[in-house]
């Protein structure tokens, strides 16, 4: 028979962690920052902790992440641990040996709950170069139609979804001669993305940006307060589950 693995002790504590994705990072898929937080976690020798079986891998969960391509202010995980830390000195420690450009901005022990369940609206700036009446007008006619349908590859294959039905507020703003729309998005199945934004835009208002593609930045992403339309802070954030 072949030898059980070692099971290892539950977790002590777990913290979470807010990163940035900045300049030329932006285009940093989901995969490699996993394998380069994992690596910084391990020279920072911070004591993650283990799941057991055959093939023990680090406690770090993700949710929530940015396309690829994006440039984010509000990237979050959340990191289990075999020793009580520091959470300043865990953050200190991360940011030394991370690669620029992909910043630890916060590091909190987590108020507990699920991180995934919190994380329900984002708020995002995209640049686009078009003038700021006709992306205003685009912006009028998007807002004015009931259902904007999208199609998307996903997992599951390509998709149809309506892109409208996320979209909690979108706004143009002048940006020099050019536009930059500011939108908040209700985080729904399949995920809406700012993306999936622009090309209702091009498909119900002929918004048309030629060869440039807009440059997306999230500013916020956490609970949403349906009373003021505002994203909260995920890192603070409990949420019981029934």
């Amino acid at each position: 028979m072949r030898e059980q693995p070692e099971q290892q002790a539950p977790p002590v504590q777990r913290l979470r962690v807010r990163y940035a994705k900045r300049g030329r990072m932006r285009f940093t898929s989901h995969r490699d920052f996993g394998r380069a937080f994992e690596r910084a976690v391990f020279r920072a020798r911070v004591p993650v902790a283990y799941s057991s079986g055959f093939n023990p891998h680090p406690r770090i969960s993700y949710a929530g992440a940015s396309p690829t391509g994006a440039a984010s202010e509000a990237e979050y995980l959340e990191l289990a641990l075999a020793e009580i830390v520091d959470p300043a000195a865990v953050q200190a420690q991360l940011d030394e040996v991370m690669p620029a450009g992909l910043d630890i901005v916060d590091v909190v022990e987590s108020p507990g709950g699920s991180l995934a369940d919190v994380l329900t609206a984002s708020r995002w700036v995209i640049d686009i170069p078009v003038q700021p009446g006709v992306a205003a007008a685009a912006v009028g006619t998007f807002l004015d139609t009931a259902t904007v349908l999208v199609e998307r590859m996903t997992k599951r294959g390509m998709r149809e979804f309506d892109c409208r039905a996320a979209v909690l507020a979108l706004v143009a703003e002048a940006n020099g001669p050019a536009s930059r729309l500011a939108l908040t998005l209700r985080h729904v199945e399949p995920m809406v993305r700012p993306d999936d934004v622009m090309t209702g835009l091009r498909t119900v208002a002929g918004l048309d940006l030629g060869t440039a593609a807009p440059l997306l930045t999230r500013l916020e992403q956490g609970p949403l307060d349906a009373a003021t339309g505002s994203v909260g802070d995920p890192l603070r954030a409990h949420v019981n589950r029934i």
